[in-house]
């Protein structure tokens, strides 16, 4: 019977990380084309935007793509798109470390991948 409950206990909690790891990442994935939330390219550390082989724009908008791609992911199979999207923001705020200039979105990035590994693991409890 305990475990019956804790699972309860989890669903309006996992739904809700669900849910923000499903439009989160689709509506800034698709911001990558319009910039009208954020101009993305300005979190582009300059010394990892010179060993691109393309423009930073371009980059940003294959970042979108998978941005999109992962939160349909998460959508669909929320456990491996949970670990997909920690993975994700993980590496988004290793990389905005590298040039120490939005140390505060790196943290915050942070939490968010933290966020997502517990939903990932909640969602093999709840599923």
């Amino acid at each position: 019977m305990e475990n019956k409950n804790t699972e309860q206990s989890l669903i309006l909690p996992f739904r809700l990380l669900k849910y923000t790891f499903v439009i989160v990442p689709i509506v800034a994935g698709a911001d990558k084309f319009t910039n009208l939330l954020a101009h993305w390219e300005q979190y582009l550390d300059p010394s990892l935007a010179a060993m691109l082989p393309l423009p930073g724009a371009t980059f940003m908008k294959i970042v979108g793509v998978i941005e999109i791609i992962a939160g349909i992911i998460v959508l669909k199979k929320p456990q491996a798109g949970g670990y997909i999207v920690a993975a994700w923001l993980t590496l988004i705020a290793l990389t905005l470390l590298v040039g120490f200039e939005y140390v505060d979105v790196a943290v915050r990035d942070l939490v968010m991948a933290v966020s997502a590994f517990v939903m990932a693991r909640i969602a093999k409890i709840v599923s």
